[in-house]
């Protein structure tokens, strides 16, 4: 699935003369946690969150610098966090860099930016203009809205090869490991280190088409336990 498949296209904006107050009330009226932040022509310009709106003055939150950091804070660098704190228009606070991804955009990498920018939403551009946003609920919305892949018949060698993959991955000693398949059943022999590797075997069998069942006959035994009686 793409970006446009799951996207919120009604999207709420602001200008970025918009006065902070206003988005704060935004925020809270809607239970939304930013506003992307547009001009007349609809071209984003940056966003605004929570965040943002947080180190005020108003609301008795505003956090001051010590002395010695300030005195070793460039002036433009202290200039710019008393706008940031003290600036009464959106485009005084709001975050200029912001991630953006295109209609286009899979949802697997719209999951990795926000995993690994540790934000709760991305906006979808076209051609610097704002078309929609996918959050985090988008995301989980697009999970709950998925079904099952219709169980194709398989090979019992694709399955297998399938299935050592995923247990590879999964980092399971598979040295240790033995997989049979036989007319989609499954038997796994051999040692693991963990009940936590134990629950990523069952994970990776249901999630590997064609199997009809799985038979178990693996052995939690830890490292140093096989270690200690001479094993691997």
């Amino acid at each position: 699935m793409l970006a446009k498949d799951v996207m919120t296209t009604a999207v709420l904006t602001a200008l970025p003369s918009t006065d902070v107050r206003e988005i704060a009330q935004m925020l809270l009226e809607r239970r939304i946690s930013a506003v992307p932040i547009v001009d007349e022509r609809g071209k984003l310009r940056g966003i605004v969150s929570e965040g943002d709106l947080i180190n005020r003055p108003e609301s008795e939150t505003q956090h001051r610098q010590s002395w010695w950091l300030r005195l070793m804070s460039a002036p433009d660098e202290q200039a710019r966090d008393y706008l940031r704190a003290h600036g009464m228009r959106a485009e005084d606070v709001m975050t200029e860099e912001v991630i953006t991804v295109s209609e286009d955009t899979p949802l697997s990498k719209i999951a990795a930016l926000l995993e690994k920018h540790r934000i709760k939403r991305v906006p979808v551009v076209r051609g610097g203009k704002l078309v929609g946003i996918v959050s985090r609920a988008n995301l989980l919305q697009a999970l709950a809205a998925s079904r099952p892949a219709a169980a194709a018949k398989r090979e019992d060698r694709e399955i297998r090869d399938a299935l050592l993959a995923a247990l590879d991955e999964a980092g399971l000693p598979m040295h240790l490991v033995n997989v049979i398949v036989s007319d989609g059943v499954v038997q796994i022999w051999g040692a693991i280190d963990s009940s936590v590797q134990h629950e990523a075997v069952r994970a990776a069998v249901e999630s590997t088409p064609g199997v009809k069942r799985l038979d178990d006959h693996l052995g939690v035994v830890p490292t140093m336990v096989r270690v200690a009686h001479g094993g691997v």
